[in-house]
């Protein structure tokens, strides 16, 4: 069988990268990955991780989501611009008191995460409509599911993408289509990296002194917490994504982080939204230290399973036959795409 072609948005950094390589290397050699990133000059960490698939089964090109004629162009290197598989990842983040953040910096993620997405599915559509096949990943988040205080814009362009892929998963599955929204919770990355760097200088002009506490003194040191325990790395994002677009039946939904499942639970059981938000203002304002011991908690479990599990492997006895080894072609615990 040909190998799949897969296009991947941006590949500079975090799970981009950490996707393309992983399919480039795949030791069933199933994919043909093209990389591709809005600034070529950042292509270095990729080229390097990439090794020999580089010029064999990865290439890089380049591509602005936000940029209708650098779609345009990337897409007529393709033949019929036509790929077996797209995955939209690239994006960017903003955190903050509302009051505090520009209108052009909310624009811009609404431009790059939200229409980004949908000038990639415009342009490809017709090519996989035409061929009756093909499969749209979308890196979504939790928080398109479920939004956090001061990530305001952030979950609104996420709840856009997965309002977007929702309308758009019935017509898609009568062209033999599949969407799947991949839902991380936090990750490890330089993408979340550059944004807590930036936030270190919000200076929360246009905000109540109370509300800038709150940012300071409350939130920041609760993130910073929750990402120390709970932070999952590109590569285990990778590794799910990877998953997903082997299954025979693909899910339209992907959770990550089994970690979030009882936030999600919660919201689904009480439609009226009162009972999340009363879960969430209880932990936040009353309580947060109970919280962030319990994030230290998971954070020392975490770690004492992961040098048992580099102990395991030290002697020979590390689990094969992993539910998640990308061997495996039976579908994830999702339910299934009719």
């Amino acid at each position: 069988m040909a190998p799949r072609t897969v296009l991947i948005t941006g590949c500079s950094s975090g799970i981009g990268l950490a996707l393309a390589v992983r399919l480039a290397t795949d030791s069933q050699g199933r994919f043909k990955v093209l990389a591709t990133m809005r600034d070529l000059s950042c292509r270095g960490p990729l080229e390097e991780a990439a090794g020999s698939a580089l010029g064999q089964t990865l290439e890089i090109e380049q591509l602005d989501v936000c940029d209708e004629g650098s779609i345009t162009r990337c897409l007529d290197k393709l033949p019929g611009q036509y790929v077996d598989i797209l995955v939209s990842n690239a994006g960017i983040g903003l955190i903050g008191p509302l009051e505090s953040l520009s209108l052009d910096d909310m624009r811009q993620v609404m431009d790059t995460n939200f229409f980004g997405l949908v000038q990639l599915v415009r342009a490809l559509m017709p090519a996989m409509k035409r061929q009756r096949r093909g499969h749209i990943v979308v890196i979504s988040s939790i928080m398109g599911l479920q939004g956090i205080m001061f990530n305001d814009i952030y979950a609104a362009s996420k709840f856009a993408v997965e309002g977007f892929c929702e309308s758009l998963l019935v017509q898609a599955l009568r062209f033999n289509i599949s969407v799947t929204l991949v839902e991380p919770g936090p990750v490890t990355s330089e993408f979340e990296g550059k944004l807590y760097s930036g936030v270190e200088q919000v200076d929360c002009v246009g905000t109540d002194s109370e509300t800038a506490d709150i940012f300071t003194r409350i939130y920041l040191p609760n993130s910073r917490a929750l990402f120390a325990s709970l932070s999952q790395s590109p590569e285990d994002v990778a590794e799910h994504t990877l998953k997903v677009i082997c299954a025979r039946r693909p899910p339209f939904r992907h959770q990550t982080n089994p970690a979030y499942t009882p936030m999600l639970a919660l919201k689904r059981a009480d439609p009226s939204g009162e009972l999340a938000g009363a879960a969430f203002y209880s932990l936040v304002f009353r309580h947060g230290p109970l919280l962030r011991a319990s994030l230290h908690a998971v954070r020392l479990c975490r770690w004492k399973a992961r040098k048992l599990r580099q102990a395991l492997r030290l002697l020979g006895l590390s689990r094969t036959g992993s539910p998640w080894s990308p061997a495996c072609p039976s579908a994830p615990p999702d339910s299934g795409q009719a």
